[in-house]
Order: C-alpha cells, then sequence, then structure tokens
C-alpha cells in the first residue's frame, strides 16, 4: 500500500476507532486510514502538515457531507469503523478510487438492515443468484464485510442482504449509479423469466449453462447501453436456422427498449441474443 502525505493540517471532527479518522481540511471533509492515528483524538485536535497515512478517502460533494454528518449523529461508531475498513480494504485489493457514495450508501443500508435483522425480519433479495453470478469477485468483498459484522456486532448477515451490499459495492466502481445496477440486474432477471416462459421451463439458477447465458445477456445489456454496436454477418442465417430463438429474441428486445427506454436495438444483436438463446435451449435437451 503506497503511503499519503498531508499537504496542510486538519482538523479531527470524528475519531472512529485507533486506525480511523474523519477530518477537515480547509472545508473539505476527508476520511484518514493509519494504524494508530486515531489514538486518543477527539473534537478539534490537529493531525499536522506532514503526517503519513495509509489511505484517504475524500467526501467533496456538498450534501454527501451533510448526509454523512447526519449519519454519523444516528449510527453506532463501530458499524461506521468496520464499514470504512472494509471500503479501505476493497479499494486496495481492486486498486480503484471508490465512488464518494459508498461511505454514505452502503452505512445507510446496513444501519437499518441491521435493525430488520434484529427484529426478525426476512430481508428477501428475488436477484440473488443473478447478482452473484454477474458480481462474483464484489460477492466475495460482501461476505467478508458480513463476516466482519458478524464477528465485531453479532449480527448474522443472511445470503440476501450479502446481495445488497455487493450492489452498492459494484456501484461505488460504476461511478455510484446504484439504481442503474438494481435496473440491470432486475432486466437480466426479466429475460430469463422470458425464456423460461416461452420455452416452458425452469431454468436451475445454480447450473454453468445458466451462469453462461447470464453472463451473455448482461454483457448484450452493456453495449446496448454504453451504444457500441456489435457486427453480425450471421443474422440471416440465424433468423432462417434458429426460427423459435430469433422470435424469443426479438420479443426480449421489447423487453429491453421498454426497461431502458430506448427506441431501437439492431438485428445485429438480436441474431446474437438468439444465437445464446438457441445454445441455451439445446443445452437444456441434453
Amino acid at each position: 500500500m503506497y503511503k499519503v502525505i498531508l499537504n496542510k493540517d486538519a482538523s479531527v471532527i470524528k475519531s472512529f476507532n485507533n486506525n480511523i479518522l474523519l477530518v477537515k481540511e480547509e472545508g473539505q471533509e476527508k476520511i484518514l486510514f493509519q494504524k494508530g492515528i486515531g489514538f486518543g483524538k477527539k473534537l478539534g485536535d490537529i493531525v499536522k502538515k506532514g503526517t503519513v497515512v495509509e489511505k484517504v478517502f475524500i467526501i467533496e460533494d456538498k450534501e454527501n457531507q451533510r448526509n454523512f454528518n447526519e449519519i454519523l449523529n444516528r449510527v453506532d461508531t463501530k458499524l461506521i469503523a468496520i464499514v470504512e475498513e472494509v471500503i479501505a480494504e476493497i479499494s486496495d485489493e481492486l486498486g480503484e478510487e471508490l465512488n464518494e457514495n459508498i461511505h454514505i450508501g452502503l452505512v445507510d443500508h446496513l444501519f437499518y438492515a441491521i435493525k430488520r435483522l434484529e427484529n426478525n425480519e426476512e430481508i428477501d433479495n428475488p436477484f440473488l443468484v443473478e447478482i452473484e453470478t454477474l458480481y462474483a469477485r464484489e460477492f466475495s468483498m460482501a461476505s467478508r464485510l458480513a463476516y466482519r459484522i458478524k464477528e465485531e456486532l453479532g449480527v448474522e448477515v443472511p445470503e440476501g442482504e450479502k446481495g445488497f451490499i455487493t450492489l452498492h459495492i459494484h456501484s461505488a466502481r460504476n461511478n455510484g449509479k446504484l439504481s442503474n445496477t438494481i435496473k440491470y440486474s432486475f432486466l437480466s432477471n426479466s429475460i430469463i423469466e422470458h425464456v423460461e416462459d416461452r420455452l416452458n421451463i425452469e431454468i436451475d439458477r445454480r447450473s454453468l449453462d445458466y451462469a453462461r447465458f447470464l453472463t451473455h445477456i448482461r454483457f448484450a445489456i452493456e453495449r446496448i447501453i454504453t451504444n457500441s454496436p456489435i457486427k453480425n454477418d450471421l443474422v440471416d442465417i440465424i433468423r432462417m436456422k434458429y426460427k423459435v430463438s430469433y422470435k424469443i429474441a426479438e420479443e426480449t428486445r421489447k423487453i429491453i427498449c421498454k426497461t431502458l427506454d430506448i427506441k431501437e436495438i439492431s438485428e445485429d444483436e438480436v441474431a446474437y441474443l438468439a444465437m445464446h438463446i438457441e445454445r441455451f435451449r439445446v443445452s437444456l435437451e441434453k
């Protein structure tokens, strides 16, 4: 892990534990990570210019600063410390700076989730298998956070909740757009359910064939939303040879257009969807 040297004095807002501080430096709030940096620190103490820390997260957006400070007033410091430590570990492991929204959204989400769990309320996640399949690395990281919560707070985090944590991590890697992440997971699930209905089958959500098919769908959605067209020279052949699958692919096109609020999807993309539906259909007959 590379080190960061503070360029200016920073005033302590809050010490989460011995290793994490929230400070303000010339009006900008920063979360500092360094072993022992929070020991004995209290509101108003100064962290001197030139102090070396392992990692710095900056909360730049004014609304995020207000929301984070509101969270500080109602959320147990121990939970915030656990989440912030894991966020730092995730950022280092990925070699990426995560969107600052995760410091607010994930802590706030877990605060209410833990309350529900302590009240023995069930947490249902209809997209769990899709999330675990598409975002396997983030799901592993979410499981790590769930383990820490169990070890330090004594709260057992169920699989469904790990899926929601995964979405927060994934969205933080993609400019903080959690609503889009959920929308695309919903869309993938809608497509799968439509294929099931049309082929009159029930897909084993834990099968390798399902994982492959879901991945193909997800890549197709990515190409469509990023306007990255793909060329398919076999459109006419696929349309003639795989008539049932092509018809389902055309129906799928309508689902995608409606969900993403777009006017059209190219025949090339429809043909690729048809090809993957056909492969999936054939694999189920074996």
